[in-house]
């Protein structure tokens, strides 16, 4: 990976430039941006807008934080009835649904005349979420994945002396972990019915030989039957149905679970509040040298087709990509380029786990890209939930979901 530092600078020539145009600067117009950022945490867009905000630009920024599983139909709802945002940030998989349909607005010509946003530097996954038919509808914001985080001193103390490398070690360790008489699990997961299920689910199905469009695989069986048998026996809590990624892996976090399954975006809270020696490991496959997989997350930035201030809202998009270089390090969040520095930051845990999720980022797969990515991820994670609730076997589960695919697909 080629990397390069990225000036903060740019945002400040950025605002100067709009001040000497006089247009905008004249104007005063307001662009509205919608995010999860600010939901659970501080994040980009909300900490990107605030400061845009701030410039005496003539251009004012209005923020509004929208929960996860609201901001796709939120954001139909208003572009349908014209009260849609300027600036919209969505999970990347939604993005081919809007594009698709002509909500977003091009800005293929728009990024070929920045000298902020170059689309050569990112990487191919994230590129393509935010392509259609060969134009570009937006940028990536941040991308992310999955790995396995571990309690180093609970497997010390089982005389456990590495992280698991396949799904058998991690039942096996985790069964040999968990204390159920005493709440402290043996690992933890997101199994959701929502797309933080499907992002823990589908990596699965990959790595069994699968894709979101034949997810009804042996392994994928296997997997759930074994998630499905440590929930039944206390190994896993019967939160992991209902809980989503950051509030499942606050259990390890807080000192309740060996192990867990989450993302890089954890990785300060662990930093900050975790009381115990942990370390993070790629996720583990079917069989030693069998072919890895991953989740490929993260959001992207797009303009909305409505928008009034089109000028305007591509300034505020160039200033939020110029401050590429501030995602991990504030945020934990990874770039979705390859000329962003990610410089150390000193803290032996931090840099170590930032490793880990760099070399899993290479295995990562995308959801889609697909306009009805919706309607997919909810018959893979309701197979999911069915499957863990003991509503159906595996087979009938996945066997469900494929045919609800094959439906869409075809």
């Amino acid at each position: 990976m080629k990397l390069s530092t990225i000036s903060l600078m740019a945002g400040a020539a950025m605002s100067t430039l709009i001040i000497a145009s006089g247009g905008l600067a004249q104007d005063n117009v307001t662009v509205t941006v919608w995010s999860i950022d600010g939901a659970n945490q501080v994040g980009p867009s909300d900490t990107f807008s605030a400061e845009f905000d701030e410039m005496d630009n003539g251009i004012n920024v209005e923020y509004r934080i929208l929960q996860f599983d609201e901001i796709v139909n939120e954001t139909l709802r208003a572009y349908s009835t014209g009260n849609a945002p300027d600036i919209v940030s969505l999970d990347n998989p939604d993005f081919a649904l809007f594009s698709s349909r002509g909500a977003f607005l091009d800005i293929t010509d728009m990024v070929a005349a920045s000298d902020i946003i170059n689309a050569d530097a990112y990487f191919e996954g994230p590129l393509n979420s935010v392509s259609w038919d060969g134009r570009l509808f937006g940028v990536g914001k941040y991308t992310d994945t999955i790995g396995v985080f571990y309690n180093k001193d609970a497997f010390e103390e089982a005389g456990i002396d590495a992280p698991p490398q396949t799904w058998a070690e991690f039942e096996d360790y985790a069964r040999r972990l968990a204390k159920p008489g005493e709440g402290f699990y043996g690992a933890t997961l997101s199994a959701r019915g929502n797309e933080e299920g499907t992002f823990q689910f589908l990596p699965v199905i990959q790595m069994s030989g699968g894709s979101y469009e034949n997810v009804n695989t042996e392994g994928a069986r296997e997997w759930l039957s074994m998630v499905k048998g440590m929930i039944d026996d206390g190994v896993m809590s019967q939160d992991v149905l209902s809980l989503g990624q950051w509030d499942s892996t606050g259990t390890f976090n807080s000192g309740n679970a060996a192990m867990a399954i989450s993302g890089p975006w954890e990785i300060d809270r662990m930093v900050e509040d975790a009381q115990f020696e942990w370390g993070v490991t790629l996720l583990p496959t079917f069989a030693e040298g069998d072919a890895r997989s991953s989740a490929l997350g993260g959001f992207n930035l797009g303009i909305m087709s409505t928008t009034q201030h089109p000028e305007a809202a591509f300034e505020v998009l160039e200033y939020m990509v110029a401050q590429d270089d501030r995602l991990f390090p504030e945020f934990g969040y990874l770039p979705t380029r390859g000329d962003v520095e990610l410089p150390p930051s000193g803290i032996a845990q931090k840099d170590a786990a930032l490793e880990v999720f760099l070399e899993q980022l290479q295995y990562a797969q995308p959801r889609g890209p697909h306009p009805e990515w919706q309607r997919i991820s909810r018959a893979i994670y309701d197979a999911l939930q069915s499957a863990l609730t003991g509503q159906m076997t595996p087979d009938e589960a996945l066997s469900r979901a494929q045919s609800t695919i094959d439906t869409i697909v075809n």
